[in-house]
């Protein structure tokens, strides 16, 4: 049975005008200004996460570029971002494990990668052929399971391992509209046997607005799109999930039990900036910091330039938000870490590839220390990427 869940716009209306855009105490909710300047912070990465480096084993077999899909307790996924349907398994210390290639035309096979999810617990990888609108189920061998049918008029991206039976995913075909109007609902909830919706999650807003850009090469008979690139609307955090909107003024915490309450507030409202609006992006978030940017909505196809941000960094110790810059403490030179980037799961907050032929030459330069330092003396510049996790520290 498919269920709906609804914040009421009530709470919206109190979640957006409370506060005033101060800075919130710990029973307050948290409000943003995205006008205002604030005052830089400079922060080093291993005070606050622990830092964990997967150098891939390379080999002609095992020759990728690095593209995580997902990360488990044992092992990790990976593809290119060349679209040539491989799907690589390495252990957590980067062994190796197999390959697995499952393109073609067949109904057990896919014809392009869009998302890979891992449910390490029944050993399954969930396989999004955008293309094909289906997603297709194997083991991890590769060996075929089952597959299902996106809904007519879905194309789904963000796709997460939510509970034992469920996935967590984002409509993204939602964010195609006209004239503000959207008829489906972004975030939903679907069965990880036959793909059915389980929940649908609703989240209140005036208008629709429109984050994807579009253009249209008419010689070449080509659609061009394309959106910010830091808009990370599911973000696991720990026990639970953060569902971004951007047409909302709130930020909302989505738990397992499928109850959700306001996370974070914007001010002034989106709706009522004038084009091009500003943007509140979510990333990575700690039992401390939570980072975040804000983007002006604008893209330049000529160009091809657009989205400019400004990284922001709220410390709930402190209750105050900053400009922030994050170091690795592995590097002596003061290697500013991106903040910004893909959410992983609830133990890892985000991943980054570092290149081997950087690695190799900063090696050469003595510019790395500890861990790093080692790994980097085993690489030259043909090897596969090393694998940096930040995880969630410990307590």
């Amino acid at each position: 049975m498919k269920n709906a869940n609804t914040i009421p716009a009530i709470i919206l209306f109190v979640a957006a005008g409370c506060g005033g855009g101060k800075q919130a105490g710990s029973d307050d909710l948290i409000t943003i200004d995205v006008t205002k300047s604030y005052p830089k912070k400079e922060l080093i990465l291993q005070d606050f996460m622990d830092v964990e480096y997967i150098p891939l084993e390379s080999s002609d077999e095992f020759l990728t570029q690095g593209f995580v899909q997902a990360v488990g307790k044992d092992i990790i996924v990976v593809k290119n971002y060349a679209h040539d349907g491989n799907i690589f398994i390495f252990d957590r210390k980067g062994k190796g494990l197999r390959k697995i290639n499952r393109t073609g035309q067949g109904g057990e096979e896919y014809t392009r990668i869009y998302w890979i999810t891992l449910d390490e617990d029944k050993g399954e990888i969930f396989v999004y052929s955008r293309v094909t609108r289906k997603i297709l189920v194997y083991d991890l061998d590769g060996n075929f399971k089952r597959s299902f049918n996106i809904k007519e008029g879905f194309t789904y991206s963000k796709i997460y391992n939510f509970d034992r039976d469920n996935l967590i995913c984002l409509n993204d075909f939602y964010n195609y509209v006209k004239d503000g109007k959207a008829t489906e609902q972004p975030f939903m909830i679907i069965s990880k046997q036959d793909g059915s919706i389980t929940q649908e999650i609703q989240i209140p807003f005036k208008e629709k607005i429109k984050t994807v850009f579009m253009y249209r090469d008419e010689a070449a008979g080509i659609t061009y799109s394309t959106e910010p690139y830091t808009y990370y609307p599911i973000i696991p955090s720990f026990n639970s999930w953060i569902l971004i909107e951007p047409s909302s003024d709130t930020i909302y915490n989505y738990l397992p039990d499928h109850t959700m309450t306001p996370f974070m507030a914007r001010t002034p409202s989106v709706q009522s900036m004038d084009d091009p609006k500003e943007l509140l992006f979510l990333s990575v978030l700690t039992d401390r910091y939570y980072f975040m940017e804000t983007v002006k909505n604008i893209y330049d196809f000529g160009t091809k330039k657009g989205f400019p941000g400004t990284n922001l960094m709220y410390d709930r110790k402190e209750k105050a938000i900053f400009k922030c810059v994050v170091y690795n403490d592995d590097y002596s030179n003061k290697k500013q870490v991106y903040m910004n980037s893909d959410p992983v799961n609830a133990e890892i907050a985000t991943w980054q590839p570092l290149d081997a032929d950087r690695l190799v030459e900063s090696y050469k330069k003595g510019e790395l220390k500890g861990k790093l330092k080692e790994i980097a003396a085993t690489l030259d510049e043909e090897s596969n990427p090393v694998i940096m996790l930040l995880k969630h520290k410990k307590q």
